[in-house]
């Protein structure tokens, strides 16, 4: 099962970088290349533990489905998303939140498990592995750039993001 991780360094406060992370609506900014969209579950705003949401996008040529429930959480140190349906046979994502002196880290884990036996674990290595760590790469790039945003909150109200604190 192949296991990304990840630590990126944000240049903002513990709080903002976790509901920045959880916020339904800068996903969805982040995905956008994927059109990635909500449609059932916490639709907008920020998820909080036991919600579900779930995603349609493009990825791979084809139009995929993925649902996720909250199924952990600490504020402002930590969450972690499970699947509930969707292509994989199973995937896990913690995120993990350290504050530091000049800001904070985010720290994820994503494990994940494709179908398909001895031919998934071979795209996995091939192809999936790189493809799903650079995502998390582009969507921390944008939590990181909207967080130290000096307007960030202004930011968010004309991106149309509604994150309030």
């Amino acid at each position: 099962m192949p296991l990304i991780k990840l630590t990126t360094f944000v240049k903002a406060p513990l709080q903002r970088v976790f509901d920045l992370s959880r916020s339904i609506d800068l996903h969805k900014f982040s995905m956008n290349r994927f059109a990635e969209r909500p449609v059932a579950g916490c639709i907008s705003g920020l998820i909080e533990q036991g919600e579900t949401v779930t995603w349609k996008a493009k990825h791979l040529f084809k139009e995929r489905t993925l649902s996720v429930r909250i199924t952990a959480m600490e504020a402002p140190h930590s969450f972690v998303d499970e699947m509930l349906t969707g292509d994989f046979r199973s995937m896990k994502h913690e995120h993990y939140f350290k504050e530091c002196d000049n800001g904070t880290f985010i720290i994820d884990h994503l494990a994940f498990e494709s179908p398909y036996g001895v031919v998934g674990k071979m795209f996995n290595q091939l192809y999936l592995t790189g493809y799903m760590k650079r995502m998390i790469e582009d969507r921390n790039g944008i939590i990181k750039q909207v967080a130290e945003s000096n307007q960030w909150k202004h930011y968010l109200v004309k991106e149309g993001l509604g994150i309030g604190n």
